[in-house]
């Protein structure tokens, strides 16, 4: 079976009883993936985000790249049973969560099926995200648009113009 790569976001926002605190836990998590069998090639700097919607505390985010001969459903369950093992529980969207974890892009190019899409839908979006992938795979397609994961961040970082109305109006 062909050997392929897939970049994975690791976040958390809350402390772990054995690991500590959430960027210790993303440390831990990333241990656990190698210590699972895959081959993690890189990983980004750890980094302080704030949260999205009502997770309430701030995030530790990082991003990390692996092989595997898995396909993309076959590494998501293996995912979802490392976040279980965390002790990740089943709670409301957006909510706090001991260890996140989602494949964001595969060498592959894209996926789709139940419960999985590749690229990550949101990618595109996030800073949390294109900012420690530009730093560990900046020259990464999106196999969507086209763009390296270096142009995505930096059209991210671009100012966007404010839409002033003209006066009374």
């Amino acid at each position: 079976m062909a050997v392929t790569r897939f970049a994975i976001a690791l976040g958390s926002n809350r402390r772990h009883g054995t690991h500590g605190s959430p960027a210790k836990v993303v440390r831990a998590a990333c241990c656990a993936l190698g210590a699972d069998g895959f081959r993690i090639e890189r990983i980004s700097t750890i980094r302080s985000t704030p949260a999205l919607g009502p997770a309430g505390r701030g995030f530790a985010n990082a991003v990390l790249l692996l092989s595997t001969s898995l396909a993309p459903p076959e590494l998501l369950k293996k995912l979802k049973a490392l976040e279980r093992g965390f002790g990740r529980r089943r709670g409301r969207r957006w909510g706090p969560r001991v260890l996140d974890l989602d494949i964001i892009l595969w060498s592959g190019g894209c996926w789709e099926g139940p419960g999985l899409v590749v690229p990550h839908p949101a990618l595109r979006g996030r800073r949390f995200v294109l900012e420690p992938l530009a730093e560990i795979a900046p020259g990464w397609r999106d196999p969507i648009t086209r763009l390296s994961v270096r142009q995505l961040f930096a059209r991210l970082q671009r100012r966007r113009p404010v839409d002033r109305a003209p006066h009374g109006i």
